[in-house]
């Protein structure tokens, strides 16, 4: 579903990202892995349209959308579920929930609100509760919840533990696992990386904008001493 060639991106004339290239299957997850300013969410970032692409091509489908604006992009299928969540704090639940449906028919609103109550029962049961007031995991979670009320066949979603206690770290993977299997399409940057490779298909890791490692996650749980090199994580299984 999603393709990146040579991909080399930034902010304005600063480069990120050199060369990354990876494919993400229909109905796959990729985890996005590196250690702080690998450029992980830069690489997001450009394929959401939101940095400048200096070279390579990305691929949603088939079709080069290398030159289209965001908009374009959340039109054809791909949202974002931003690191620190970025909700709006004094609107409720579910006025958050209308705002990432905004783009969608209305037709479509009540069955994506159903879908995201029933993956968070805790958003079912606060619908009216201003999301600034929410816990930091009910929050990850309404912003999860945003992001599938636009309907994604794409979900690209930026350091889903970061913050969060134990119990809703685990919420909040389950929700991920659940959607995994229901067929969507995903790109997960996470610090967690014995969780982001127990739930992925492929693993890329990124160091300094470059891929050094691209494989299956049965061969990146093997590679103990990739992972000792770049997280000082000596251990990956439980």
């Amino acid at each position: 579903m999603l393709r990146l060639e040579k991909l080399s991106c930034g902010y304005g004339p600063i480069r990120a990202v050199e060369d990354v290239s990876f494919d993400v299957p229909a109905g796959s997850v990729l985890a996005l892995l590196g250690p702080n300013g690998a450029g992980k969410t830069s690489t997001l970032m450009a394929i959401m349209g939101q940095a400048t692409i200096h070279g390579g091509r990305i691929l949603l489908d088939g079709s080069d959308i290398s030159a289209n604006p965001p908009a374009a992009r959340a039109s054809l299928g791909i949202a974002l579920v931003p690191e620190g969540r970025r909700l709006f704090p004094d609107l409720t639940v579910e006025e958050n929930l209308t705002v990432g449906g905004y783009a969608r028919s209305a037709a479509r609103d009540p069955i994506n609100r159903k879908r995201v109550y029933e993956l968070f029962p805790r958003l079912a049961e606060r619908p009216k509760q201003l999301a600034g007031l929410l816990s930091g995991g009910e929050q990850q979670m309404l912003a999860i919840g945003r992001a599938l009320m636009a309907d994604p066949k794409l979900l690209l979603i930026d350091e889903l533990s970061l913050g969060l206690m134990p119990k809703m770290v685990d919420l909040c993977f389950q929700a991920i696992d659940r959607l995994r299997q229901s067929g969507l399409t995903m790109v997960l940057v996470e610090q967690n990386t014995r969780r982001a490779i127990e739930i992925a298909e492929t693993v890329c890791i990124l160091v300094s904008g470059s891929v050094v490692f691209l494989d299956s996650a049965a061969v990146a749980r093997e590679n103990t001493a990739l992972f000792e090199t770049f997280f000082g994580q000596p251990v990956l299984r439980h």
